[in-house]
């Protein structure tokens, strides 16, 4: 896809210091039938990054095997994961990760993530099944309970790592039973959309975890479906894109970012993602 938008117009600097990018065009952790596009959406955001910042991950072709457990295509998302963990530990200093699919997320966060950093996870989804509970057995569904150590092994965090009460859960307005009652007995905060129309309210929320630094996750579909139409899973009634910059912004403010992710552009042909690339890159901007 072409289509590039002006740097000057993005917020994406090539300053000193500034993030690096790792874009990763994985597909094989989604449940859409559109999953295949997110290598075009990952590739479309590549296209307008800083090129001497940005490392691209090579995705295996093949959707890979479950290997016996209820991930689908686990074999795949698993080599991806150790080539974004080698990535990440090859270079210095904070890293966007750019998906594909939000399941790039985890090795991310387990790269990055100590005992003293939150997680404030912006999605419209929750991203809390698990593998009993997923009637899909796509891992972005799960990618969030993986991290706090819930699921297969072969792509689940130690438990402990990253725990629930250090997880804000922001945007989140699609949520089934199970996740509901994770939600209800874990110790995790969870933010209505409209609270994101208040960043104070947000930076607050993260430090109650009595966290010193942040891990930023957005997965766009947080966003409002009418401020974005690459989204493969979109969910009405979410907040506009000035409203989760803005979030990003006080967050940075007030707390180190040690690493971010943003996940799951699908767009449908390359006149869409580039009508989308200018919100999302104002999005990285904030994250860069």
């Amino acid at each position: 896809m072409t289509g590039r938008v002006d740097a000057a117009d993005s917020g994406v600097r090539e300053d000193e210091g500034m993030s690096r990018f790792v874009v990763v065009p994985q597909w094989q952790g989604s449940g859409s039938s559109r999953a295949m596009q997110l290598i075009d959406g990952a590739m479309a955001i590549a296209g307008d990054l800083p090129s001497a910042a940005s490392t691209i991950v090579e995705v295996p072709v093949e959707a890979g095997e479950s290997l016996g457990s209820p991930v689908r295509r686990l074999s795949a998302l698993t080599r991806v994961r150790g080539q974004v963990a080698d990535v990440l530990r090859s270079g210095d200093g904070p890293a966007v990760v750019v998906g594909g699919d939000c399941g790039v997320a985890l090795a991310s966060v387990d790269a990055t993530v100590d005992d003293e950093t939150a997680v404030l996870w912006l999605d419209a989804h929750a991203d809390l099944q698990s593998p009993e509970t997923s009637e899909t057995g796509a891992f972005h569904g799960m990618v969030l309970r993986a991290i706090l150590g819930d699921g297969v092994p072969e792509i689940s965090l130690e438990r402990g790592r990253v725990t629930a009460d250090r997880v804000v859960l922001a945007g989140t307005r699609a949520l089934d039973p199970a996740e509901q009652e994770f939600i209800a007995a874990s110790g995790l905060t969870m933010l209505d959309p409209g609270v994101l129309q208040q960043p104070d309210a947000v930076v607050a929320a993260l430090q109650r975890t009595g966290a010193r630094r942040v891990y930023i996750h957005v997965d766009l579909d947080v966003l409002d479906p009418g401020a974005m139409s690459g989204l493969s899973h979109p969910v009405p009634f979410g907040p506009a894109p000035a409203d989760v910059i803005a979030v990003i912004r006080a967050v940075r403010e007030n707390m180190p970012m040690v690493g971010a992710s943003l996940t799951e552009f699908s767009p449908c042909s390359p006149a869409a993602a580039v009508d989308d690339l200018g919100t999302i890159l104002r999005l990285v901007g904030a994250l860069a």
